[in-house]
Formats: structure tokens, sequence, C-alpha cells
């Protein structure tokens, strides 16, 4: 499910947070769908439960996931996620693209990708 890269820089719970996010992104974990309790993900990766704590934590406050006491997790509905992110998104995507147009990419290459994102389409 997750793969961890103890060389990566980042702190292992934001590999965790960003793995989790990108299932929910792409819908390998589809909305409403029950993820493994915090015991089960830390003990499937051999890491503390404390840090899946925390990146359950940091996805809820984002909106990508919603928890039940007593139940568990579960992948929020995608209207969750909060407005502060998607800001936060589209700034990284104002500067990838104005840095893809610099490098010669053309407006009609990016386009189309995005056209291809919108009908499920990998590029």
């Amino acid at each position: 499910m997750l793969n961890l890269d103890y060389r990566d820089a980042r702190p292992i719970y934001e590999q965790v947070k960003d793995g989790l996010r990108r299932l929910v992104v792409t819908g390998v974990i589809q909305e409403g769908e029950k993820l493994p309790s915090v015991r089960t993900m830390a003990s499937s990766l051999a890491i503390n439960p404390n840090t899946i704590q925390r990146a359950y934590e940091a996805l809820e406050a984002e909106g990508y996931l919603c928890s039940v006491p007593g139940k568990g997790s579960f992948a929020a509905p995608h209207t969750g996620v909060d407005q502060g992110r998607k800001k936060e998104l589209l700034q990284v995507f104002d500067q990838t693209a104005a840095e893809l147009l610099f490098l010669g990419v053309d407006g009609e290459a990016l386009w189309a990708r995005i056209r291809a994102m919108e009908g499920g389409e990998a590029q």
C-alpha cells in the first residue's frame, strides 16, 4: 500500500501522509472506505503508531479523512478538502506551469494534460 524511503529527507509521517493522500486522490482508496487502524498500519510499516496517528490527524485536518470514534478512519467525501489546501495546491500549480512554459512546453500541451486528467487518462 505505502512505501517508505528512509533516504528521503522528509519525516516518515509526511511520507505516510503524502502516500495516503495520493491513494485517496487517485481513487485507490474510495470515498467512505475504511482505512487500516493506526496499530495495523504501524505494524505493517514497522513504525511507531504515533507516526501513523500524526499522519491520519493531518489528513483529517486537510479534509481527506474523517474519523468516527470507536469505528476508525475513513476516506472523506471529496467536498471535504479545505480551502487552504486548494489554495496551496493552486500556488504550486501556478509555479510549476510558469516553469514549464519557461522551459518551452506550450500552453496547449498543458491543457491537453489537464483534459486527460479530467477524463481519467494517465499521461
